[in-house]
């Protein structure tokens, strides 16, 4: 059988392939794993997002020769002292806009569907109707489908709601414990690791894991700070325009700036619909605001607050995004950019040892 490098790789990759067959066919074995894996992914992830947010400032206290336990105590008593403030001051107003919200989807719903019949009786769009393929009767047909669709299964989303709040009561008790923890000894776990690898490899490991954590914090630390700015810049707007739940649409603005270059895109859908409900200017003063946060953050925060830490062409942004919201919905779509930004520490690094290693072994052929 051939033995060059090429067939070698054949040969791992296939052997790779078998094992993961087998797995398959072993389920039972693999299955505690896979509950185990669920069951701790979003803890630890909250906890490790909240780890490089919380990690300068328990850094900047322990300068001050404050103990780190002290420390860590401080920030969680400062945290919830805003936390508290921000319920009283923001809680009455976003959960009174939410119920009015729920009490009124019905007929906004029922709002929606009269404006989209009175767009397809409107002259200016009788020139879809000659399209056999895109028609507003085809689209309105769609869209009160999708409706009626997710109206119809909104009671058996209800019923899962008991375990729902048991998986978020369950987060809630979990994470303070982990992330004090991870503040407490989260640089001590790579050193132990480290200990157990000969010098140059530990030096090496060492390298790479500093810029792993260099390229999660800057970009976790920074995307925080900007999707604060624009969620705040696109309440400021909303209220000027006066559309109604602004709190909520801004809150969503917020969530989903996590998610580069398409978040803006999504948060824009449910105040388009919104803004379309109360009349076609409203809507088209809700594409003003974003157009005009987006250009601010662009231009300002972004760059400011982000520079070009990671390093990342947009084109690549857009085309891991692609590939992660198909394959693993709005998660994948948030934890795209990060994975990729860590992955590609430890490629480039190992590419590095690989070609010293090469360079070594060609100096010593030379020398012989």
């Amino acid at each position: 059988m051939p033995n060059t490098k090429l067939f070698r790789f054949g040969y791992g990759i296939i052997i790779l392939f078998l094992i993961i067959l087998l797995g398959t066919k072993v389920r039972f074995i693999f299955r505690p794993i896979e509950v185990l894996f669920q069951t701790l992914f979003f803890p630890f992830l909250i906890s490790g997002v909240l780890y490089y947010l919380l990690r300068p400032i328990v850094q900047f206290l322990q300068r001050r020769r404050v103990p780190k336990a002290l420390s860590i105590l401080l920030i969680y008593l400062l945290f919830i002292g805003i936390g508290t403030v921000l319920v009283l001051w923001i809680g009455p107003e976003l959960q009174k806009q939410f119920k009015g919200l729920i009490d009124n989807f019905p007929a906004l719903l029922d709002t929606l569907r009269e404006k989209i019949v009175g767009l397809k009786e409107n002259k200016w769009f009788s020139r879809f109707q000659q399209n056999d393929y895109l028609t507003l009767d085809t689209v309105t047909e769609k869209i009160n489908a999708y409706l009626s669709t997710n109206v119809s299964d909104l009671g058996n989303k209800i019923t899962n709601i008991l375990g729902i709040i048991t998986n978020i009561v369950t987060i809630a008790i979990t994470v303070p414990f982990i992330l004090f923890y991870l503040l407490k000894d989260g640089q001590g776990a790579p050193n132990g690791v480290l200990r157990f690898l000969p010098y140059l490899q530990a030096t090496e490991a060492k390298k790479i894991l500093k810029d792993m954590d260099t390229a999660l914090s800057s970009y976790i630390q920074g995307q925080a700070i900007v999707s604060f700015i624009v969620g705040v810049m696109m309440y400021i707007g909303y209220l000027i325009i006066g559309i109604d739940y602004s709190l909520i649409l801004a809150t969503i603005a917020m969530l989903t700036n996590v998610i580069p270059f398409i978040g803006p895109f999504i948060a824009i859908i449910p105040a388009l619909i919104i803004g379309f409900i109360a009349s076609p200017f409203m809507a088209i003063k809700v594409v003003i605001v974003a157009v005009v946060v987006q250009q601010i953050d662009g231009n300002f925060s972004s760059p400011y607050i982000m520079g070009r830490k990671l390093d990342l062409h947009p084109l690549t942004i857009i085309l891991l995004l692609l590939v992660a919201g198909s394959m693993a919905g709005l998660m994948g779509m948030i934890l795209a950019v990060p994975f990729y930004a860590v992955l590609k520490v430890i490629v480039s690094h190992t590419y590095r040892l690989y070609r010293l290693h090469k360079d070594r072994e060609t100096v010593i052929d030379i020398e012989s």
